[in-house]
């Protein structure tokens, strides 16, 4: 039986750092991580296509044409365990 509610992603440590982006069509953006939602939708600005150095601005990207994400900055672990 599936569950009746699904979380959606957890991305909230790559909030407001520098990511880059594959898409299907293998296209290529990295820009800054302003939002998303649980359907993987996400919101980047000061976003540019890699392979060709255009400049995009802020883009709204649909989740299901995501393939990967990779943090281009560096991301807080999770904190220790108290001793």
């Amino acid at each position: 039986m599936a569950p009746k509610f699904q979380k959606g992603p957890d991305l909230k440590r790559f909030m407001d750092k520098r990511m880059k982006v594959s898409l299907n069509g293998n296209r290529k953006i990295t820009g800054t991580l302003r939002g998303y939602d649980a359907f993987l939708n996400i919101v980047l600005e000061e976003t540019e296509n890699t392979e060709t150095g255009q400049y995009l601005g802020q883009v709204v990207i649909r989740g299901n044409s995501i393939v990967q994400f990779e943090g281009l900055d560096r991301v807080a672990a999770a904190a220790a365990a108290p001793s």
